[in-house]
Formats: structure tokens, sequence, C-alpha cells
């Protein structure tokens, strides 16, 4: 196998997708179907995975609350019915949390983050080594964040999530070695789309200034001063479950141009 061969992802793959019906899980999941794959993708959002159903008709979709075990439970049940195993899971459920300063923010505020970001990827990773510890190229991705290395004022509940999930891969890393699962998180950045042109709009109003500067802002906090489309955190998704990554465990990789400050 040449070096070029060694690149191209494993045929057939099953992969699972936690929140996978719309943005970066969404984004990932046709990445995966391009190459072959079985996705399974879950999703609270009814709309969200009926929309992806008609959009992707190859692909299995449900209806979950990652916050809620029984729901996670069924997914697995009815991953085992539909693809008999399961190679990838792909950690990525997860909210923005409050934005507030903490003595401001909530008890139920706090809990909802740290459950649906933090203990949903428990109870995904939970129930899903039994079945990776059966196949030839297990691996678990969890979806982390640039705030999973950086300070984010205002963010802490999800913040404190981010960086947790990058200690939770750390530490499965080192769990899973003997049995062959790999584990590694991906950290994007600030990533170009509709949310954040969302989130541009605003805070420019928030500022009271133009939209055109609340960008420039933006993008000033990134070395390579440009946002990172979603497709290049597909790619690094791929590029992790392909030959030229058998040895790649336990590392937590930005994809973000180098956010330096949030």
């Amino acid at each position: 196998m040449n070096v070029v061969e060694r690149l191209t992802p494993y045929s057939g793959l099953k992969v699972l997708i936690s929140g996978g019906a719309a943005g970066i899980g969404e984004v990932i999941a046709a990445a995966y179907l391009e190459t072959g794959a079985r996705v399974h993708v879950c999703d609270v959002s009814e709309q969200a995975v009926a929309a992806f159903r008609e959009r992707y008709p190859a692909a299995l979709a449900t209806q979950a609350d990652v916050s809620n075990p029984a729901d996670v439970k069924r997914v697995f049940d009815l991953q085992r019915e539909w693809a008999n195993g399961l190679d990838v899971l792909l950690n990525n459920a997860g909210i923005a949390g409050p934005t507030a300063g903490i003595e401001s923010i909530s008890e139920a505020q706090w809990e909802q983050t740290i459950d649906i970001n933090l203990n949903a990827q428990y109870r995904f990773a939970h129930h899903a080594i039994p079945l990776l510890a059966d196949s030839e190229h297990a691996h678990i991705i969890h979806i982390s964040s640039v705030a999973g290395r950086l300070g984010y004022a205002w963010r802490t509940p999800y913040a404190a999530t981010k960086w947790a999930i990058v200690g939770l891969m750390k530490s499965l890393a080192a769990e899973l070695g003997d049995r062959d699962i790999r584990v590694n998180a991906l950290l994007p950045g600030i990533i170009e789309g509709p949310r954040q042109d969302r989130v541009i709009h605003d805070r420019a109003k928030q500022l009271g200034i133009s939209e055109a500067e609340m960008l420039q802002q933006t993008l000033k906090k990134i070395s390579l001063h440009r946002m990172t489309p979603p497709e290049d955190v597909a790619a690094m998704a791929l590029f992790l479950c392909s030959p030229a990554a058998r040895n790649v465990t336990g590392q937590a990789i930005s994809i973000d141009g180098n956010v330096e400050y949030l």
C-alpha cells in the first residue's frame, strides 16, 4: 500500500454520529457516506431528522435526546439491528449553553450544559465500546472545541465541558489501547456558515458597530485570519479513519487556523 492509498479511509465503515442531522455533524455524515460507509445519525430535533432522511436516504436517522439514557440505549439497539456492529463513534452532540457571568448562570443551566455536552459523551462511549471491541478499525472521535484549549469568558459551562471532553479522550485512549481502540478529539474553531453569521450580526448589534467591523475583530483572533469551513473538520475525521492514522490516538487536534484567544 503506497502513501496515497494509505490516505484513503477504510471502506464499508459502520459509523454512528450523535447530533448528526445538522451542522458539523451533518457535514461529517455526508463525507462518510461519500466513502461508502454505513452511517447512522441521531439528533434531538425531529425536524432535522426528517430533513436528513430526505437528503440521505441511504443512512439511518433516529430522533433521540442524548440527555436521556433510555434514548441513548435505544440508539444502540437500533445500531445493532441495522448494522450488526460499529467501527466509528463520532461523539458530536452538544449545545452552546448560557452566555453570562458565572454569578448569573443558574444551577439548571449549568447542569443542562454538563449533561448534554459531557455526560452524553460518556453514555455513547459506554454503549459503544462493547461493539467497537469486535471491530478491526475501532475508533472514537470526540468533538470538543477550540474552547477546549482556551479560556472563554462568559461561556464557562461550555468551555468547562470542552476541556473535560479532552480529558475524557486522553483517559479512554490510554484505557482502550490494549484493545486496539483508538480515541481522538477534534477541536473545531470559528466555523464559517449561517450560525457564525448570526453570531457576528447579533454581536455587532450588541456593540453598536457594523457587521464588517465585527467580522474584522473576529478574524483578528485567528493566526490565518480566516474561518474554518465545516468540510475541513469532516476531512480530518475521514483522515483519522484511514490506514495513515492507524497509530494516531490520544490526540486533541485543532482545526481552527490557530485561534489565539476567545
